[in-house]
């Protein structure tokens, strides 16, 4: 088997050379060019495979110029306005950027915009509003001391990602990208000929890496060139009096700007999705990747390969989507920025192979005076590796510009030691599935599985204060020995996989994760309820199935064995003492982090034992269920030892402690996974410290090993 290759290097004009030698180190099989880089010509009779970046919706200001009314747009929501008197005059474009929008006053305002009340809640009759062109601003009648806000369409005159990249890389000469709707008739027959002619034109390029199709995810900024609004799974830029009117036809009803704009919530993935926006979803997607597929089409009858970057121009192709797998792409690409994010890309079906962008990317905002790419290369690895031995991906690569790393002292051994591991994954397993659980688990959400891997975050492995404390759960198990499902609460009334054992909810209150009123759905607590008291497991973190209802706020209280104090049970008593000793904690040493916590939860009931407690309040509980258990968490972050924490508070919930020391490593900070096949272990070290462990094989203490810091040892089985 040949040892190198899986690598894909980005290149540039002025590092031909330096291209060449580092394709030889590091025995790359591809390169590719990047946004703001060009493919030099010197490279194009390489042996290596050619990535060309492709761009459907921009790199061509002079269409976009010509074809005005075809530029992309986006819903935009002004900023709330109190009228004092019984008029109003709201300047639409206060607080964005112009040069990134534009208002869309081509198209009728009073058929696609919506004034609202937002105090009552009601939509502003369109006689009672006009819109002034020169002014952008849009007067209407009000009742005094009511709050306002006008929906309306703007096109987007500079592409969002091109922005991001000209302020990120403090580009001065590059002129501003335009975007244009390839979804609309005229843009779509021109968009299919440039294919075919840069196909025709490139005979040398092997792969076409579309970045991506044809809708931006949600990318505003304000008007000092701040992000003001971003929103991975956005739909806002998806949207034009063509594309609604076709939904129209296709659902049934009236658009309108509500369904996107979302109060100003822009339809955030916390926020519980309505059946309109669902619909917009659906219709999105049959329509994206229908027309994706004929642009595969066209790559394909030149014998070229086509690869959608996971990212960017994304929206409509989701890869957990019902529609994904008949574009027929080759290849699907995307960034790695920890386990979560490498899973959402190798979990992927109905591709030949997947392949992660791993971090740090080559931009001067990390490699600068300050700036530690070497550190973020070895963290992102440390998580992505733990992740690659459950589902690892085909291929790696990295992206931006070659010429920093280069520059950047002892970067490139460090990615030639995360190159040299990645391969040895792959050559060790001999491509096979490491060793899981003889149960599943299922997260439970509002989104099941279409957003397989992308629960619980906002996007991309972005660190916020407010979600790191569930999101944890999922990072913890995407590198766990565990087969992970996403389910709806569509998916519990249509009954629970035998091969489910237990089931997790993890969320803040009044969200998409933790369900929100599909708590007070008699059938789902019931099928619950009945599934847990005959034999299976429940483990909820933060607000599990909350909602306040018939005098409870965790609406599965019984089954948790605890509640939540929101201030109206202050006057009954509550005893609760904690008592540490207990199977899920035997391998724990130290102080245990349950994040930003879930304050005022109290157990409740005969059957809970509490594991650990805040002052009077509970952060850890165990409970029994007639045949079943539960485990409740006031938050999870991600850390070795609450990966190890969450292993055994499954194992505990699906009644199966005993098999857990299948294989298995006594110290938190280490873990293994099994290649039964092949007959071989891998033990990881999950930190840059030296680790010592001791290796269980069937239950039985086979050996004491000392791992050096970061190491990924295998071992044969006897």
């Amino acid at each position: 088997m040949k040892k190198g290759g899986r690598l894909t290097l980005p290149t540039d004009l002025d590092i031909v050379p330096e291209t060449l030698a580092l394709i030889e180190e590091l025995d790359a099989d591809a390169i590719r060019d990047c946004d703001g880089t060009l493919m030099p010509k010197e490279l194009t009779d390489v042996k290596q495979k050619i990535y060309a970046t492709y761009y459907t919706t921009r790199k061509d200001n002079d269409w976009a110029e010509a074809n005005p009314e075809e530029v992309q747009q986006e819903y935009l929501i002004t900023d709330r306005h109190t009228a004092v008197t019984d008029s109003l005059e709201i300047v639409l474009m206060a607080g964005f950027h112009t040069q990134q929008l534009k208002v869309n006053d081509i198209d009728d305002p009073k058929e696609w915009w919506e004034v609202i009340d937002r105090t009552t809640g009601k939509v502003v009759p369109t006689t009672d509003w006009s819109y002034n062109a020169e002014k952008g601003s849009v007067t209407l009648k009000t009742i005094p001391f009511h709050e306002y806000t006008v929906s309306f369409l703007a096109f987007l005159i500079w592409d969002p990602v091109h922005m991001y990249n000209f302020i990120t890389n403090d580009w001065k000469d590059a002129p501003h990208q335009m975007t244009f709707d390839v979804r609309q008739p005229k843009t779509q027959e021109y968009v299919k000929a440039k294919l075919h002619k840069f196909c025709q034109d490139n005979p040398h390029i092997d792969v076409i890496r579309f970045t991506t199709f044809f809708h931006q995810f949600t990318l505003t900024f304000d008007d000092q060139k701040r992000e003001k609004f971003v929103e991975w799974f956005g739909y806002s830029a998806s949207v034009s009096p063509y594309i609604l009117r076709q939904f129209e036809k296709w659902a049934g009803y009236k658009f309108r700007p509500e369904f996107i704009v979302d109060q100003g919530y822009h339809n955030s993935i916390f926020r519980i999705p309505s059946k309109e926006f669902r619909d917009f979803i659906e219709f999105q997607q049959i329509e994206v990747c229908k027309l994706a597929k004929e642009l595969v089409d066209i790559v394909h009858s030149y014998g070229k390969e086509a690869m959608m970057f996971l990212g960017d121009h994304w929206i409509g192709t989701e890869p957990f989507g019902k529609y994904f797998e008949n574009i027929g792409l080759d290849a699907v690409v995307g960034s790695v920025g920890n386990g979560v994010t490498m899973r959402m890309i190798s979990d992927i079906k109905g591709v030949k192979y997947t392949e992660g962008r791993f971090l740090p990317y080559f931009f001067p905002d990390v490699f600068c005076e300050g700036g530690n790419p070497i550190h973020e290369a070895k963290e992102n690895w440390l998580q992505a590796r733990r992740a690659m031995l459950r589902s690892p991906l085909d291929r790696i690569g990295y992206g931006g510009y070659l010429k920093l790393a280069l520059k950047w002292p002892n970067f490139i051994d460090t990615i030639k030691q995360v190159i040299s591991e990645f391969r040895e994954i792959h050559e060790k397993t001999n491509e096979t599935k490491s060793y899981s659980a003889p149960f599943k688990v299922a997260i439970l959400n509002c989104w099941g599985n279409i957003r397989r891997w992308m629960s619980n975050q906002v996007h991309h492995a972005i660190w916020y204060r407010e979600i790191y404390s569930y999101v944890g759960v999922i990072e913890c198990l995407s590198g766990m020995p565990i087969d992970v499902e996403f389910i709806s609460f569509e998916d519990i009334k249509k009954g629970i996989d035998p091969e489910i054992k237990v089931i997790i909810n993890a969320g803040a209150y009044n969200n998409s994760w933790s369900g929100y009123e599909n708590w007070i759905d008699e059938e789902i607590v019931t099928t619950i309820r009945k599934w847990v008291y005959e034999g299976g497991g429940f483990i909820g973190v933060g607000d599990p199935t909350s909602y306040q209802h018939q005098g409870r706020f965790f609406q599965l209280s019984d089954v948790l064995g605890v509640d939540k104090e929101v201030g109206f049970t202050l006057s009954t008593d509550k005893y609760n003492e904690c008592n540490p000793n207990h199977f899920l904690l035997e391998d724990i040493e130290g102080e245990l982090d349950f994040g930003e916590g879930t304050p005022g939860v109290y157990a409740l009931g005969k059957n809970y034992q509490v594991l650990a407690m805040d002052q009077k309040y509970v952060q850890l509980a165990v409970n029994s269920y007639g045949k079943g258990r539960s485990v409740y968490f006031a938050g999870l972050p991600y850390s070795p030892q609450n990966c190890r924490l969450l292993l055994r508070a499954i194992y505990f919930a699906a009644t199966k402690e005993h098999e857990m020391k299948k294989y298995y490593v006594s110290n938190v900070n280490t873990e293994i996974a099994a290649f039964e096949s092949v007959k071989r272990i891998a033990v990881i070290n999950n930190t840059q410290a030296e680790a010592t462990t001791d290796l269980y094989i069937d239950n039985i203490k086979k050996e004491t090993l000392i791992l050096k810091p970061m190491e990924m040892r295998w071992i044969d089985l006897d």
